[in-house]
């Protein structure tokens, strides 16, 4: 009975949770295809209209449009000192760039801590262009920022310049982290007091997930060890989700497409690995029982360099997956200008096939983002359980009998 009961409530929930899903999903769908296609478009017009053809000016021609797509797909995905948020077109038809300048803190040798707005460098489409493709902006107190695949900034004498600024990436971090913190604390108060009343809305969303990670993940790895490591999994999780949508709404911040973002999420990964390790994980590692001296030899060096491999898959695989996501789908709205430019009516007809295909790609975005996370955590569960292998086996065996005997 009661088994049924639970099976029946699991079943309501999952199917609330599954609405809510389909109902955000389609939410997130259409303002991020409206959003990010709008703020392609209007730069793509922009860079067709101002970019000259390589060699035009030297021949004496009139310059023709053309449009620079590394610049204007590597602009979305990187970082900056700015969010660039759209552009705007004046009375006299000159594009204006409506940007949010950051704060940026600057510490250099012998002159000390400094901190000032990015605004001084004036706006990104004014900068200089050199003949390398690199974009020089304006010199404020013998500072510049030299833009290329990313911006670097940079001091005129060459000497160190160590830059803590709050960049667009940090502040999308922020804003995720803020995010994590209302929707899990919101949840949680809820559970407070004795009401033994049922889940509702996000919060059944929130436990539906939980419980799945919990059940499925966590225990099955970690064993009856697992409540002291579901915090960090969780936060693991939701962070790695959170930021993966927000990358996807209009004019938002490809956070967890940076490999340093990735790189750091990794190497927490590894400090609680290590830190979870015992003696019958090293002693395995470095000195395989009943196994050859020579071979031993070569299963250490392999053992030890899986130490290093594991959380650098963890890093890339994130960060690649993520990137080649809003590359492929920003590259795709591209291609309407690059037939505009061949032909208009071809590039009117390509319309619809590009839009379709952003559609389809911005729906797998969205499957992509929960995959990521989801994978991320397991690995981490599975690399944090073999480390602490010795325990967890006996651990596993006496709850396994545990639960037969229930």
């Amino acid at each position: 009975m009661i088994f049924e009961l639970k099976t029946h409530n699991f079943a309501q929930n999952f199917g609330v949770v599954m609405t809510c899903k389909r109902l955000f999903s389609l939410l997130i769908l259409v303002l991020g295809l409206l959003g990010n296609s709008k703020l392609c478009l209007a730069q793509a017009e922009e860079h067709a209209a101002t970019a000259p053809v390589e060699g035009a000016e030297a021949h004496g021609h009139e310059e023709k449009k053309g449009i620079n797509i590394t610049e204007l797909v590597f602009g979305h995905v990187s970082d900056s000192h700015e969010w660039h948020l759209f552009s705007l077109k004046n009375a006299e038809g000159h594009e204006h760039a409506v940007a949010m300048s950051l704060p940026m803190i600057v510490y250099q040798p012998g002159k000390g801590l400094s901190v000032f707005s990015s605004s001084v460098f004036g706006e990104q489409h004014e900068w200089r262009k050199e003949a390398d493709g690199k974009a020089i902006s304006q010199t404020y107190n013998g500072l510049y920022i030299e833009k290329h695949m990313k911006e670097k900034l940079l001091a005129e004498d060459g000497s160190a310049v160590y830059d803590f600024s709050i960049t667009k990436n940090v502040l999308s971090m922020l804003v995720g982290v803020v995010l994590l913190l209302w929707t899990m604390t919101s949840a949680a108060g809820k559970y407070k007091g004795k009401s033994m009343m049922a889940p509702k809305g996000f919060q059944n969303f929130v436990e539906v997930v939980v419980v799945f990670l919990r059940d499925e993940v966590v225990k099955p790895n970690l064993g009856h060890k697992y409540k002291a490591y579901m915090p960090l999994l969780l936060t693991i999780f939701f962070f790695i989700w959170i930021n993966n949508l927000l990358g996807l709404l209009p004019g938002g911040a490809n956070f967890t497409g940076n490999i340093a973002v990735t790189a750091c999420l990794a190497l927490i990964t590894f400090i609680v690995m290590m830190a979870s390790s015992n003696s019958h994980f090293w002693s395995h590692l470095l000195n395989p029982p009943n196994v050859p001296f020579l071979v031993k030899c070569l299963l250490v060096l392999i053992e030890v360099m899986s130490l290093i491999i594991k959380p650098v898959a963890l890093m890339i695989r994130l960060f690649a997956n993520m990137l080649a996501g809003h590359i492929v789908i920003l590259s795709v709205i591209c291609l309407i200008f690059i037939f505009a430019l061949l032909n208009v009516y071809v590039g009117g007809g390509f319309v619809v096939i590009s839009l379709a295909f952003s559609i389809f790609m911005f729906m797998l975005e969205l499957l992509v983002a929960v995959i990521q996370a989801f994978i991320f955590t397991t690995l981490t569960c599975v690399f944090i359980g073999q480390a602490m292998e010795g325990d967890h086996s006996h651990d596993d065996g006496h709850g396994h009998k545990e639960a037969v005997a229930h």
